[in-house]
Order: C-alpha cells, then structure tokens, then sequence
C-alpha cells in the first residue's frame, strides 16, 4: 500500500482552522520544517503549536535541518525563485539536512505525516522540494491540503485538495 504525505502551509489561516484541517486529513503526526519554529501568528510558534496538536492526539517534531536557511528565505521573498530552489537544494546535501530528511521519511512511512510550513502556495516553498524528495526515497503520494477558507478550487499547477485523495502529485 502507498503511504499518502500531505503538506501544508498556515498562511492566512487560523490555528484553529489548521487543527481542524489536520484532524479531518486524519493527520496523525505534523513534520515541521521551518528552519525558526516562530511565528507572529497566533499558535504557530514551536511550543504553542506542539501544546495544541498534542491535545488533539497529534503528534509533533521539529526538522532544524528541513527548514529553509535564511538565504534561501531572503531569495524567495525577493521573487529570485531559481536562486531558493538552488540555495535550497545545496542546503539539502548536508549531513544535518540528510539525517533530518531520513528520519522524516520513517516517520511518515508508518503513520499518517504532514509536512509543515508557511507558505499557502507550495509552488514556490521548499516543503514542495522536501516533499518530491521523501517521494522519490519512499514512493509517497503527495496532497497538499489546504485550511476550509483555501479548499473551494483546486489550484492551476494541478494540487488536489485533501479529500480529492486520487494520485496527488506535486511537481
């Protein structure tokens, strides 16, 4: 059987809408790969997050080494696309970024895993790279799941939402 892995980025969501998201994915373990667990928005930072999903009986584990380095981050902001995916595959290769990675693909391998970032759009976030990576090591199929404000379309490039579970790919 194919182990479904699903993404998904909280921007312009609510905590809650995020949790509730999860739970009806049927989420049971959230990958964080942001390389500073912290965040201005409410009940996303590090403890706050772990602390809510915990309550909902979902687990949670930071990926230091899965997160986007900071001039990765400062490309992506700028628009310069082709220069975060470059910085990002570079940072990929390291020893931290590979254990990190290894141990991500195991988790998601024996239960339900939902890699987790900012950005809504997966296009150009590195979760979409960390995403096509565990899919090729472990053969996953991908769905990006979006918060009920983001499920009324499926988005140009192809994603399907979380209950359209058929042969989700991204890429």
């Amino acid at each position: 059987m194919q182990r479904l892995l699903h993404t998904i980025g909280y921007e312009g969501s609510t905590i809650e809408d995020v949790l509730a998201t999860l739970e009806a994915a049927e989420i049971d373990c959230v990958l964080d790969v942001r390389e500073v667990p912290i965040s201005r928005k409410a009940g996303f930072s590090k403890s706050a997050l772990s602390n809510k999903l915990e309550a909902r009986g979902i687990s949670y584990v930071h990926f230091k080494g899965l997160g986007d380095p900071k001039a990765g981050r400062i490309a992506a902001r700028e628009g310069r696309f082709e220069d975060f995916r470059q910085i990002f595959h570079a940072h990929l290769t390291t020893e931290r970024a590979q254990a990190d990675l290894a141990r991500a693909i195991e988790l998601a391998a024996v239960k339900p895993a939902c890699l987790l970032c900012f950005e809504h759009d997966p296009t150009n976030c590195h979760r979409l790279i960390l995403a096509n990576e565990m899919a090729k090591r472990k053969s996953f199929t991908l769905v990006n799941i979006k918060t009920k404000d983001r499920n009324a379309s499926i988005s140009s490039n192809g994603y399907r939402r979380a209950h359209d579970r058929g042969n989700a790919q991204f890429g």
